[in-house]
């Protein structure tokens, strides 16, 4: 490439960039971005070596689609849904379709099995980062194989760190190893990406690493030893708003950010 063209190319970047700073949604999602990048550069020389550039998930829950088209047009690509009504709707709709051609969908809330079809139709799914069970992970396997899709359906086991069985999703951390093995041994429509936590909102870093992270750490370790992969093939989906820093200094790869980005969520009453 002759300079004199690559030197247009990052001036008009840094045209764009500026352009799409215009927005709110836009200087917020741009501040996550280079919050992410320097919780990257920080990392440990062994973390470093055993993790990817960190995903970022930006959390949509309750917020109308102009502000997806309003993050997807200053370079967001990957989009999450708690809920889903919320994300089949958002999926299926027209001008999210036209104005965003490239958007993956997350879905990363709890997923029951008779929802399954409805997540499966969406255009553009990319991931479901909930799977807890052996019945839904072989339900999402049977749904792609019946849909004819072409490519498989990624997925992360979500695992309960916090033992909160009354407030969080998940397969306890002993029983990690027996749904990893179901997965990637009887569901070969699925690729799975590695292990999600919700962890605890409220934990004071002040007080040391947040414990459920250690917990999905010591997980990923077991199973890997277990099933014979390298940690590296074995993603860390943990980490939110507050401390997805936090998350991606010690080894988070997808990390789901939502309030900071489009600010607080309108709940109906």
């Amino acid at each position: 490439m002759a300079m004199d063209t690559l030197v247009c190319n990052l001036q008009e970047r840094k045209q764009m960039l500026r352009m799409m700073a215009d927005t709110e949604v836009a200087k917020a999602l741009l501040s996550v971005i280079e919050r992410v990048n320097v919780a990257t550069k920080a990392r440990s020389p062994e973390i470093a070596a055993l993790c990817r550039q960190p995903r970022l998930v930006a959390v949509s829950k309750t917020k109308p689609k102009d502000m997806i088209i309003e993050a997807y047009s200053a370079g967001q690509r990957h989009f999450g849904e708690n809920y889903v009504q919320e994300l089949v709707e958002k999926g299926h709709d027209e001008e999210i379709i036209e104005k965003c051609p490239e958007i993956k969908w997350h879905m990363i809330g709890h997923l029951q099995s008779n929802k399954v079809n409805k997540v499966i139709g969406i255009p553009n799914l990319d991931c479901v980062e909930t799977v807890d069970t052996a019945k839904l992970a072989t339900t999402l396997n049977n749904a792609v194989q019946k849909r004819g899709l072409d490519k498989k359906l990624k997925v992360f086991v979500q695992v309960n760190t916090s033992g909160e069985e009354r407030k969080k999703s998940g397969v306890h951390p002993d029983n990690v190893n027996e749904l990893v093995g179901h997965v990637t041994k009887n569901c070969p429509h699925l690729t799975l990406l590695g292990l999600m936590t919700i962890g605890a909102f409220d934990h004071d870093l002040s007080q040391g690493p947040n414990p459920d992270f250690q917990t999905l750490l010591k997980t990923r370790a077991a199973v890997c030893e277990t099933q014979c992969i390298e940690p590296q093939d074995v993603e860390l989906s943990m980490g939110m708003s507050n401390d997805f820093e936090h998350a991606i200094l010690i080894g988070s790869t997808n990390v789901r950010v939502g309030s900071t980005i489009f600010g607080a969520r309108n709940y109906k009453k």
